[in-house]
């Protein structure tokens, strides 16, 4: 008995996915559905309400902008407007005299303040200084100056020379990369031995593990204190770089629930092929589990560049091994008055953390989300 083979229509090359589209008469002829009109205003209103938490969010990092670029006298002046600016002048008989908007017979007029007065005021007009002086009746105190917009970018000159910059921001970045390394190395470790290894009490020691992230830090501060006093370590950079090389339970947590997610099967293949468990590690896990690292590394790197409270309970006698953070809080306690200059050091301190964030945003987003996946 012959077979008969079913035969079907063979698929032309030609044939490719078409948008949606609609024929003269209206009715839709192929490709995707469009977005139901319905869900228009949805979006919108959805990307409305982002957009202002966003600009709600970014407020403080405009102010400080704003003031980092301001003088300290625009910043003591009622009235000054919110961009950097600078009041307009004009010289007459060698001296430097304000411009501000005087009303006269229904116009507002731009004259230079010449003599001020408490009920009447004498200014010259800037156009046409021959004139000589014109004099108004009111309180000058009342009118508004007029400005021109210039950034003082010298602010932030003045913050370099008058912390010693350079010697604090060498400090700050010995500290914050070589505790990230530390970090780094022993956490993957701690965190592979967690997601590969069987050995007996594996669950408990973990359990013990994360426990410590709901231990006060207060609770150790005077018991790790002594301890690093006893060693003589006091006064050095060693309490903040030791403790680094020994792991911590979030960033552990973060890599091992990342190691849980790449298959068993490719360490198996490796052992096959003669692989150690360290050379796995390096040549088969590390190499997939860079988004989780990256992240951790940046997590790290903001903290310690942004610590306190450690630079100032260890480094705090010793001003050539302070941190940017100290620097800074001494900085404000002595130039307090001239708020520019305290957001123009504020910002220098923030531009590394932020370029590192910009530049590993891509990894540290998918280390982020990867990590939280339920293995």
């Amino acid at each position: 008995m012959a077979i008969e083979t079913p035969t079907f229509p063979a698929a032309t090359t030609t044939s490719r996915w078409r948008p949606w589209r609609r024929s003269r008469s209206g009715t839709a002829v192929t490709g995707r559905p469009p977005r139901a009109r319905g869900d228009r205003p949805k979006s919108f209103l959805l990307t409305l309400i982002a957009v202002v938490v966003l600009a709600a969010f970014l407020s403080p990092m405009v102010r400080a902008v704003s003031y980092a670029l301001k003088s300290s006298d625009q910043i003591t002046q009622d009235g000054s407007p919110l961009y950097p600016a600078d009041p307009v002048t004009f010289t007459y008989q060698g001296k430097e005299l304000p411009i501000l908007l005087v009303p006269i017979d229904g116009v507002t007029k731009q004259l230079a303040l010449f003599e001020p007065a408490r009920k009447s005021s004498t200014f010259i007009d800037p156009q046409n200084p021959a004139a000589g002086p014109i004099k108004w009746v009111g309180s000058w105190r009342t009118l508004d100056h007029v400005w021109t917009p210039a950034p003082h970018l010298e602010n932030f000159a003045k913050v370099w020379d008058l912390i010693d910059y350079p010697r604090l921001l060498f400090n700050t970045a010995v500290i914050a990369i070589i505790s990230t390394i530390g970090t780094v190395l022993s956490c993957t470790l701690v965190a592979y031995g967690f997601a590969r290894f069987r050995f007996p009490g594996r669950n408990l020691l973990f359990t013990l593990l994360i426990a410590t992230i709901f231990l006060p830090a207060a609770v150790t501060i005077i018991p790790t204190y002594t301890i690093f006093v006893k060693l003589g370590w006091v006064g050095t950079w060693l309490p903040l770089l030791v403790p680094t090389f020994f792991a911590n339970a979030f960033d552990v947590f973060l890599i091992r629930q990342y190691f849980l997610t790449i298959p068993t099967e490719l360490d198996e293949a490796a052992a096959i092929d003669g692989a150690s468990p360290f050379r796995t590690l390096t040549s088969v896990i590390i190499p997939q589990a860079w988004p989780v690292i990256i992240a951790v590394s940046i997590f790290h790197l903001v903290y310690a560049w942004n610590d306190f409270f450690g630079p100032l309970l260890y480094t705090s006698g010793d001003p050539d091994i302070q941190t940017l953070a100290l620097g800074l809080q001494r900085f404000n306690s002595i130039h307090y008055r001239d708020p520019g200059l305290i957001q123009a050091g504020t910002l220098m301190t923030m531009v590394i953390p932020v370029i590192a964030f910009l530049l590993t945003q891509k990894f540290f987003t998918r280390g982020l989300v990867v990590t939280g996946i339920d293995k």
